[in-house]
C-alpha cells in the first residue's frame, strides 16, 4: 500500500501557481492510472485504486500547504500506511525548472508544506521534487511561487507530468535514483 500526496493550496486562483505542482501530479496519476473519483476525506481530495497490482491511495490536503502534515497523519493513521510508504510531490525552488529529484528524508529546505509533514510523521518519507527555478533575488521568492506559470512552462509542465506518469511503475518499487534518472532523461 502506498500514498501519494501532491501538495498545493485550494483555492481556485493559485490552480495554476508554480508551488501548486504537487496537485498538478496527482491529477496526472488520477487520470492516467483511472484511480477513484476525488472524494473529500481526512482534510483533502483522495482517490485510491490499484497500479500494477498494488493499492495506492493519493491525496490532495485541502488544508493549504502550510498546514499539510495534518491531513496525512490522519490518512495514514486510519489506514495504518507507515510513513515510509508515502511519497510526496512539490515544488522546488532550488532546482531548475523542469529538473526532478527524488530523495528518501531529509531536510524540509524551507519548504512550508514539507515542514509540516515532517512534524506530523517525521521525516522517514519520500520526496519527489519538481524544479520550479529560483528568482534572482531573496524577496522574489514568495511571488515566485504564488505566480501562474507561463505559458511556455505549462507546456514543458505537460512534459513534465507525462514523464513522471510514464515513469511511475520504477517509483511504486521506491527506485529513487533510477526515477530520477529516467524522468529527467525523457
Amino acid at each position: 500500500m502506498l500514498l501519494f500526496v501532491g501538495l498545493g493550496n485550494p483555492n481556485p486562483n493559485s490552480e495554476n501557481n508554480r508551488h501548486n505542482v504537487g496537485f498538478k501530479i496527482i491529477d496526472a496519476i488520477n487520470q492516467k492510472f483511472k484511480l477513484s473519483k476525488q472524494k473529500p476525506k481526512f482534510k483533502g481530495l483522495l482517490t485510491t485504486g490499484n497500479i500494477n497490482s498494488k493499492k495506492v491511495y493519493a491525496i490532495k490536503p485541502l488544508t493549504f500547504m502550510n498546514n499539510s502534515g495534518v491531513c496525512i497523519r490522519e490518512l495514514i493513521e486510519y489506514f495504518k500506511i507507515d510513513a515510509s510508504d508515502v511519497i510526496v510531490f512539490h515544488d522546488d525552488l532550488d532546482i531548475d525548472f523542469g529538473k526532478i529529484k527524488a530523495k528518501f528524508g531529509g531536510s524540509s529546505a524551507g519548504h512550508n508544506g514539507i515542514t509540516s509533514i515532517d512534524k506530523f510523521i517525521g521525516k522517514e518519507y519520500s520526496r519527489i521534487r519538481i524544479g520550479i527555478g529560483k528568482p534572482t533575488t531573496k524577496s522574489e521568492i514568495v511571488d515566485h511561487v504564488l505566480n501562474d506559470f507561463d505559458e511556455e512552462e505549462i507546456k514543458q509542465l505537460e512534459k513534465i507530468t507525462n514523464s513522471i506518469t510514464t515513469s511511475l511503475p520504477i517509483l511504486l518499487d521506491k527506485k529513487l535514483d533510477l526515477f530520477s534518472s529516467t524522468v529527467n532523461n525523457q
